[in-house]
Protein backbone atom coordinates (compact mmCIF):
# COMPACT_ATOMS: atom_id res chain seq x y z
CA UNK A 1 0.00 0.00 0.00
CA UNK A 2 1.37 3.41 -1.22
CA UNK A 3 0.34 6.51 0.56
CA UNK A 4 1.50 10.02 -0.62
CA UNK A 5 2.22 12.91 2.30
CA UNK A 6 2.98 16.30 1.65
CA UNK A 7 4.43 19.88 2.89
CA UNK A 8 3.22 22.73 1.70
CA UNK A 9 6.32 25.61 2.38
CA UNK A 10 6.73 29.07 0.49
CA UNK A 11 9.27 31.63 -0.54
CA UNK A 12 9.35 34.98 -2.03
CA UNK A 13 11.84 35.76 -5.15
CA UNK A 14 12.34 37.74 -8.25
CA UNK A 15 12.93 36.77 -11.22
CA UNK A 16 13.49 37.90 -14.94
CA UNK A 17 12.34 35.58 -18.21
CA UNK A 18 14.57 36.19 -21.08
CA UNK A 19 17.08 34.93 -23.34
CA UNK A 20 20.82 36.50 -23.11
CA UNK A 21 20.51 36.13 -27.12
CA UNK A 22 17.63 37.60 -28.11
CA UNK A 23 17.18 41.65 -28.13
CA UNK A 24 14.95 43.31 -25.96
CA UNK A 25 12.02 43.74 -28.31
CA UNK A 26 12.49 39.52 -29.08
CA UNK A 27 12.57 38.77 -24.94
CA UNK A 28 8.98 41.02 -24.79
CA UNK A 29 7.20 39.60 -27.84
CA UNK A 30 8.20 36.15 -26.13
CA UNK A 31 7.73 36.63 -21.87
CA UNK A 32 5.84 40.06 -22.27
CA UNK A 33 5.68 42.00 -18.61
CA UNK A 34 7.44 38.71 -17.63
CA UNK A 35 10.97 40.22 -19.53
CA UNK A 36 11.33 43.43 -17.29
CA UNK A 37 14.87 44.33 -17.34
CA UNK A 38 14.27 45.54 -13.74
CA UNK A 39 12.63 42.27 -12.82
CA UNK A 40 9.23 41.10 -10.81
CA UNK A 41 8.80 38.75 -8.10
CA UNK A 42 6.14 36.44 -6.44
CA UNK A 43 5.52 34.90 -3.34
CA UNK A 44 5.88 30.88 -4.45
CA UNK A 45 3.90 28.26 -2.83
CA UNK A 46 5.20 24.94 -2.90
CA UNK A 47 3.77 21.64 -2.02
CA UNK A 48 6.36 18.32 -1.85
CA UNK A 49 4.79 15.23 -2.42
CA UNK A 50 6.34 12.45 -0.75
CA UNK A 51 5.02 8.88 -1.76
CA UNK A 52 5.66 5.38 -0.18
CA UNK A 53 5.01 2.55 1.85
CA UNK A 54 4.15 3.05 5.87
CA UNK A 55 6.65 1.81 8.16
CA UNK A 56 5.23 -0.46 10.26
CA UNK A 57 7.29 0.85 13.47
CA UNK A 58 6.44 4.38 13.17
CA UNK A 59 3.47 4.45 11.24
CA UNK A 60 4.81 7.10 8.87
CA UNK A 61 5.62 7.39 5.03
CA UNK A 62 8.10 9.68 6.09
CA UNK A 63 8.83 12.36 9.05
CA UNK A 64 7.39 15.51 8.53
CA UNK A 65 9.59 16.55 10.60
CA UNK A 66 12.48 15.63 8.81
CA UNK A 67 11.02 16.78 5.36
CA UNK A 68 10.31 20.48 6.48
CA UNK A 69 14.33 20.62 7.76
CA UNK A 70 15.29 19.70 4.25
CA UNK A 71 12.76 21.67 2.41
CA UNK A 72 14.22 24.83 4.70
CA UNK A 73 17.64 23.49 3.63
CA UNK A 74 17.53 22.55 -0.03
CA UNK A 75 15.01 25.05 -1.19
CA UNK A 76 14.16 27.95 0.99
CA UNK A 77 17.07 29.25 2.34
CA UNK A 78 18.42 28.89 -1.20
CA UNK A 79 15.82 31.14 -2.83
CA UNK A 80 13.74 32.92 -0.41
CA UNK A 81 14.16 36.56 -1.04
CA UNK A 82 16.67 36.09 -3.78
CA UNK A 83 16.76 37.31 -7.12
CA UNK A 84 17.12 33.86 -9.23
CA UNK A 85 18.92 34.95 -11.79
CA UNK A 86 21.48 37.16 -10.03
CA UNK A 87 21.67 35.17 -7.38
CA UNK A 88 21.02 31.47 -7.16
CA UNK A 89 23.99 29.43 -9.50
CA UNK A 90 21.49 26.99 -11.11
CA UNK A 91 19.88 29.66 -13.11
CA UNK A 92 22.59 31.52 -14.48
CA UNK A 93 22.13 29.90 -17.64
CA UNK A 94 18.51 28.48 -16.93
CA UNK A 95 15.13 30.76 -17.56
CA UNK A 96 13.43 30.88 -14.15
CA UNK A 97 10.28 30.17 -15.40
CA UNK A 98 8.30 28.16 -12.68
CA UNK A 99 8.77 24.96 -14.77
CA UNK A 100 12.42 25.28 -14.18
CA UNK A 101 11.76 26.27 -10.58
CA UNK A 102 9.98 23.18 -10.14
CA UNK A 103 12.59 21.09 -11.50
CA UNK A 104 15.51 22.40 -9.72
CA UNK A 105 13.90 22.01 -6.34
CA UNK A 106 12.84 18.18 -7.28
CA UNK A 107 16.35 18.01 -8.27
CA UNK A 108 17.50 19.36 -4.38
CA UNK A 109 15.27 17.49 -3.00
CA UNK A 110 15.59 13.85 -4.48
CA UNK A 111 19.24 12.94 -3.32
CA UNK A 112 17.68 13.08 0.17
CA UNK A 113 14.90 10.29 -0.10
CA UNK A 114 15.10 7.27 1.03
CA UNK A 115 14.97 5.23 -2.78
CA UNK A 116 12.31 3.78 -2.73
CA UNK A 117 9.75 7.29 -2.30
CA UNK A 118 8.49 8.80 -4.86
CA UNK A 119 8.48 12.52 -5.09
CA UNK A 120 6.37 15.09 -6.54
CA UNK A 121 6.87 18.50 -6.66
CA UNK A 122 3.95 21.44 -6.86
CA UNK A 123 5.03 25.31 -7.25
CA UNK A 124 2.14 27.94 -7.52
CA UNK A 125 3.82 31.31 -9.05
CA UNK A 126 0.35 32.54 -8.63
CA UNK A 127 -2.67 31.60 -7.02
CA UNK A 128 -4.09 30.45 -10.61
CA UNK A 129 -0.86 29.54 -12.12
CA UNK A 130 1.03 26.35 -11.30
CA UNK A 131 3.43 23.61 -12.09
CA UNK A 132 3.86 19.61 -11.09
CA UNK A 133 6.95 17.75 -11.46
CA UNK A 134 7.25 14.34 -10.45
CA UNK A 135 10.88 13.43 -11.97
Amino acid sequence: MKVTVSRKAHFNAAHRLFRKDWTDDQNEAMFGKCANPYYHGHNYELIVHVTGSIDPNTGYVMDMKVLKDLIKVEVEDLLDHKNLNEQVADFSELIPTAENIAVVIYNKLKPHLNKEHGLSVTLYETPRNFVTFSG
